[in-house]
Order: structure tokens, then C-alpha cells, then sequence
């Protein structure tokens, strides 16, 4: 194919996803663009999110119209300079090949991609991507959550580098006992998984109480940390919201988890009802209750954090920035903004407690410059 046409295809984003519907086009048929521009909406399952440019250049051909249902991988519009001819155009669309429907769907896709590691005496999820002499990432997710939050943070990350997102003890497919619960004991294990997969050294980022648990790892074992990127992270300040912490615990109907999970985003249209089955499939497993019951109870007592380490981490001997959603709605902006005197923040508008997602673009490119940088 001419090295200046890109096609825009179908992406995959989470274990699960084999298709995707074009929600609609942010750029129209001839227009102009940069790499990384955003050019249309996708909508999953499980979430909505944006599509952004591969390359710079003029959107010649749109192949699949608002509406559409595609599979992962296939041609969604064309990328090419004005002076490209109309007929290399089409044989470009006419010889893309249309990739096989995927025959993995669900738990067996998850089943099928994701990995074990014995840590700790506990068994724990794991995925990995990408691989090269770059320092690894390791993932930390966040109270009621998996490593699918990554979905949209982990393919990004994984150029040059080994890319790990853990399922902490009690949540996803890690076992369901989690000792005291607390961010210390949490923290042991996710030492001992590096222990295990033979992470020497790693550049780690932890969203919300994963953020604790990561900064409490930079902590312990710093020479060991290569850089810590906080999101919207727990143990920053006493503040939080109980009814959420409160609410997912009990959350056992489709209404309670969708008012839940609610609280969590800008746009409520990011819940999907994908998201809140998952949800409610994880609270019916053997020992959830109990392991999001005794983790509320160790770090979030009366509706307070528990753990407050700013000041710590403020001093700590390495690169360190933090990522906050102006909206958040789970912990207060303020906690980023007591920092910005010391540390690099970043705060986005028109986030939630899920930055990540909701301003996936943005948020890689900050991670990606931090990392390398």
C-alpha cells in the first residue's frame, strides 16, 4: 500500500471487545486534520470512547457511516494527502482485508488472554502486553474495579515495553481474601506479584485506591520505581465519598449499581448497561461482599480515608505527577491542588473520577512523555 494512505479501523479496546458501532463522525469527508485529532465516536458494550487520528492528512474516504456495526480491525474511513489520486483510493479500499470475526466472546476472551501468578500465597489476575528493553508499567486499579479500566491505557503504554495490569486481591480474578484489607497488607502483595513476575524495576500508575497502594510501594521499595503516576488517587487527604464507597459495597440490583457507578463519570452516557451486568456478575461471586466489606472498613472507616500520605509523597526521591477530573465526584480536586506548589498536576475538564477513560487521549499522552522523559 502507498506509505502516506492510513486506514482508520476498528479498534479493540478490553479483553472482550469484538465489534464496535460508529456512533458518529467528528470530522467529515475531506477535511483536514493532525495526527491524534479525534475523528469519530465508537460505542462498545461496555463504553463509548473517541478514535483519534493515526496520521495527519484529509479524511478521502469515509467506509463505514454513522450507524454501522464493524468487527475489530476492520476499515472505517481512509487517511491520505489531497494530491493522492481518487483511483488509489479505491483500490485501497477495495483490497483491505476484512479480518475473520473473532470466536472468543466474554469470559472465555478474558479467560483466554489474561494470566495467573502465585503471590504472596494468593492467586492473582493478570495482563500483559508489549514487550522490549523498556522499564515495564505496572496497572493499579482502583476500590470495586479491574484491570479493564486500563482498556483504553494499557495498548498505548505497550511500545517497547512490558505493560502489566493486576487485579488486586478481592477484585476480578484474584482471590477474594485480602488479609486486613488495609493499603499496607495490599501493598505487600503487589510487591511479592512483582517479586514474581520479575519486575526489577517498574514505572508504576494506580488510580484511586490503587494510587495509594502504588505510592505506598514507591515509599517502601523506591529504588525499585522508576516514576509513580497518581489518578485521581486515594490517600492524599481524609476526604471521600461515602455513599459510593457504601453504595457499591451493597449495590446488588440493576438500579442501586447504575446510580453507583453514576458518581464516577462527567457523562453519565458512559455507563453502560455492559458495565453495570459486570458489576453486579462480580458482586454475586463467592467472598466479594466480604473482601469489599473488609477493605471499606480498613481504609474508608466513617466515611474518611484513612491513610493520608501527601506530604511523603511530595518528598519522595522520584519523578512523580498526579491526574485529577476537575468533575470528580468520588475525591475532591482540592487534594491534586494542594500539591501543584510541589509536584506536576494535571486536571482535566469535563472528567470524573475516571480520567482515564474519559479523557483517554490526553491522559496517555501526558503518561507516555512522563515515562519516557
Amino acid at each position: 500500500m502507498p506509505a502516506e494512505i492510513t486506514a482508520i479501523t476498528m479498534p479493540k479496546w478490553g479483553l472482550t471487545m469484538t465489534e464496535g458501532k460508529v456512533v458518529g463522525w467528528l470530522k467529515q469527508q475531506g477535511q483536514s486534520f493532525a495526527e491524534g485529532e479525534e475523528v469519530l465516536e465508537i460505542e462498545t458494550t461496555k463504553i463509548t470512547n473517541v478514535v483519534e487520528a493515526p496520521a495527519g492528512g484529509v479524511l478521502r474516504r469515509i467506509v463505514a457511516p454513522a450507524g454501522a456495526t464493524l468487527p475489530v480491525g476492520a476499515l472505517l474511513a481512509v487517511v491520505a494527502p489531497s494530491e493522492v489520486p481518487d483511483n488509489e483510493i479505491d483500490g485501497f479500499v477495495a483490497g483491505f482485508a476484512i479480518p475473520e470475526p473473532a470466536t472468543d466472546a466474554g469470559t472465555d476472551a478474558e479467560a483466554a488472554n489474561s494470566r495467573e501468578v502465585e503471590a504472596a500465597g494468593l492467586r492473582l489476575r493478570y495482563l500483559e502486553l508489549g514487550e522490549g528493553l523498556g522499564v515495564p508499567v505496572l496497572l493499579l486499579h482502583g476500590f470495586g474495579a479491574d484491570l479493564n479500566t486500563w482498556m483504553f491505557t494499557q495498548p498505548a503504554l505497550a511500545e517497547g515495553r512490558r505493560v502489566i495490569a493486576l487485579d488486586l486481591p478481592g477484585h476480578g480474578g484474584s482471590a477474594k481474601n485480602v488479609s486486613a484489607g488495609d493499603a499496607e497488607s495490599l501493598t505487600g502483595v503487589v510487591g511479592a506479584a512483582l517479586d514474581a513476575l520479575s519486575v526489577e524495576r517498574v514505572h508504576l500508575i494506580g488510580h484511586s485506591m490503587g494510587g495509594a497502594v502504588a505510592a505506598l510501594l514507591a515509599l517502601r521499595r523506591g529504588e525499585r520505581v522508576a516514576s509513580l503516576t497518581l489518578i485521581a488517587s486515594a490517600g492524599l487527604g481524609a476526604e471521600i465519598n461515602a455513599a459510593f464507597i457504601d453504595g457499591f459495597v451493597r449495590a446488588s440490583r440493576r438500579r442501586e449499581a447504575t446510580e453507583v457507578l453514576n458518581l464516577l463519570v462527567y457523562d453519565p452516557a458512559l455507563v453502560s448497561r455492559t458495565m453495570v451486568e459486570d458489576v453486579l456478575r462480580y458482586k454475586r461471586l463467592d467472598g466479594v461482599t466480604a473482601a469489599l466489606t473488609r477493605i471499606a472498613e480498613a481504609c474508608f472507616a466513617d466515611g474518611r480515608q484513612s491513610l493520608d500520605i501527601a506530604a511523603e509523597i511530595a518528598a519522595l526521591p522520584l519523578p512523580v505527577q498526579i491526574i485529577w477530573g476537575r468533575e470528580d465526584r468520588i475525591i475532591p480536586v482540592s487534594h491534586a491542588e494542594a500539591l501543584a506548589a510541589r509536584l506536576p498536576v494535571h486536571i482535566f475538564e469535563q472528567a470524573g473520577h475516571l480520567p482515564h477513560m474519559e479523557q483517554a487521549g490526553e491522559v496517555n499522552r501526558l503518561i507516555k512523555r512522563f515515562i519516557e522523559t
